[in-house]
């Protein structure tokens, strides 16, 4: 039986972890398209999501940077649809679009709201200073954050150690014991925490095979699981 720990710390992901990402990106990339007065097809968001997929695996293991990642998924859409259009200026719409979608994973606000009383909450992200920051401010659940982490800013990303420092720095350098890494992604928020000695979270809704070689603390597939776990 799992004994219950507090954390006054809890650092979450953003992206598919308390936004709903997947709905966002969709929105936003209909949306860039009719704001520059392009066809689109529905066709069009699983092309982009498996080109933007790549990209952001490349810029985890540090082999592009964020301001190459920004326009470099536009030009490869492009080229992967025959469609003729500024890479920058789609990204740039596109951006926009999606620092004004808010929407929240099911049960984060409930989550949040209720866990805020005990610990304290962070947000760590490998995303874009403008989306992040946007969404945020457009969210209902802003008040609970009390720091935002993100790589764009800070000029490295999750995994790497370098990214966790600065979040203890931001966060005041609580001990290690205290700060729990809660997240969906096993490579950036999952590998990034237990490399640097956390305790970790793995949120998996969709019920993926638990890697053997990763020493995951918990599991959950839904936010409100997190209620339970906890003092």
């Amino acid at each position: 039986m799992l004994v219950k720990k507090h954390y006054p710390w809890l650092w979450f992901d953003a992206d598919n972890t308390l936004f709903d990402y997947n709905r966002a990106e969709a929105t936003a990339l209909k949306n860039t398209f009719h704001s520059l007065s392009l066809p689109y097809e529905a066709g069009y968001l699983n092309i982009y999501q498996r080109i933007n997929h790549g990209l952001w695996q490349a810029l985890e293991k540090q082999e592009i940077t964020q301001a190459v990642l920004r326009y470099r998924r536009f030009e490869l859409l492009l080229e992967n649809i025959q469609q003729t259009s500024s890479p920058h200026q789609m990204s740039s719409a596109y951006i926009e679009q999606l620092a004004i979608c808010a929407d929240l994973i099911d049960g984060a606000y409930e989550v949040l709201d209720t866990l805020k009383e005990k610990s304290r909450i962070a947000i760590i992200t490998n995303g874009l200073q403008a989306v992040q920051r946007g969404r945020l401010a457009h969210s209902t659940i802003r008040d609970f954050v009390a720091e935002i982490i993100i790589s764009e800013e800070i000029g490295v990303a999750k995994p790497h150690a370098a990214f966790f420092d600065i979040a203890f720095t931001r966060t005041g350098r609580p001990a290690k014991s205290d700060v729990l890494v809660i997240g969906d992604s096993l490579t950036s928020d999952m590998q990034g925490g237990v490399d640097y000695g956390l305790d970790t979270c793995w949120y998996n809704p969709d019920d993926a095979t638990r890697p053997d070689d990763l020493p995951i603390t918990y599991e959950i597939k839904q936010l409100r699981e997190l209620l339970e776990l906890f003092e």
